[in-house]
């Protein structure tokens, strides 16, 4: 008898320790009222729940907090979309469309892979994965920082550089200068600027001051090059531009325009510099100089 006896103690002891093995080995469904043993049990990466086959998604055991590992997936990864790009229903491991706008393909799925762009950083379909297919010349990259306008000692720097450029190219070679005569020959040169100058008839012959008036054809649109006028000794030199920006129909905006980017300067080549606008037209100038009408150069004058 005490034979058999440590038999079946024995025999159960086998028994039980085969159930806790097998128990070791899956793990039993949470999902309220299943509790079933799977040997390959399902991980819930919003609730990080276990669960069986049947209970596997999260609409499958009412995850208490679906969608979250999706939401976590976006926002971790660069280049994917928000929910709100574009309506769809999304399918298993995806969670975005293609960046063309008129692309309905599903990428980052099991069936059609994502490309991301390293110029836009962006992430298309197969079809347009390529710069010229998606237009990416004209996309501003994503996270990219937005460009800052140029500051005003950017703008002074700019136009006072562009001045020089001109009135180290252009004083020789578009206006030249006046070659060595005798005075007879001034005389005559300066007989003819009287003849063909015009102006304002109000302006007594005494005083008046003859000058070559021309628009630089770079910085300023002119329906007239150049031409000759007389203006009064006792005008200043913002009435001079008036009265020549109307005379070669120049755009005149200096009462209209805040910055310099607009407005209309004068030039004195003889001086090489910009005049301003309350000088006295007879203390900088004389019979025969030649001024140039120059826009958006005054910022660095």
């Amino acid at each position: 008898m005490a034979t058999s006896s440590n038999t079946l103690s024995r025999e159960l002891q086998s028994f039980t320790s085969m159930d806790k093995d097998m128990e070791a080995i899956g793990a039993h469904c949470q999902y309220t009222h299943c509790n079933q043993l799977d040997f390959l049990p399902f991980r819930c990466e919003s609730c990080e729940g276990t669960y069986c086959l049947d209970h596997r998604t999260e609409s499958g055991h009412e995850c208490p907090k679906a969608g979250a590992w999706a939401a976590q997936k976006r926002q971790n990864t660069p280049g994917l979309r928000s929910e709100t790009h574009r309506e769809g229903k999304p399918t298993l491991m995806t969670g975005t469309q293609c960046w063309d706008p008129l692309c309905k393909t599903y990428i980052n799925t099991l069936t059609s892979v994502g490309v991301s762009c390293p110029n836009c950083n962006r992430q298309y379909c197969l079809k347009h994965r390529l710069r010229e297919d998606h237009n990416c010349a004209k996309l501003v990259p994503i996270g990219a920082r937005p460009a800052q306008a140029p500051s005003q000692a950017d703008k002074a720097k700019a136009a006072l550089g562009r001045l020089k450029l001109w009135s180290k190219e252009k004083q020789s070679s578009m206006l030249p200068k006046p070659k060595p005569s005798s005075a007879a020959t001034r005389l005559v040169t300066v007989n003819k600027l009287k003849q063909n100058a015009k102006g304002d008839d109000k302006v007594s012959v005494e005083n008046r001051v003859y000058l070559y008036v021309e628009a630089e054809a770079s910085t300023t649109t002119s329906k007239l090059p150049k031409g000759d006028y007389y203006y009064s000794k006792d005008w200043s030199v913002g009435r001079l531009l008036d009265a020549a920006a109307k005379s070669l129909q120049v755009a005149n905006l200096n009462n209209r325009v805040e910055g310099e980017e607009e407005r209309l300067r004068v030039f004195h080549v003889e001086a090489g510099r910009l005049l301003g606008f309350s000088e006295k037209v007879g203390d900088v100038c004389v019979t025969g100089n030649t001024v140039v009408l120059l826009r958006g150069v005054g910022l660095g004058a």
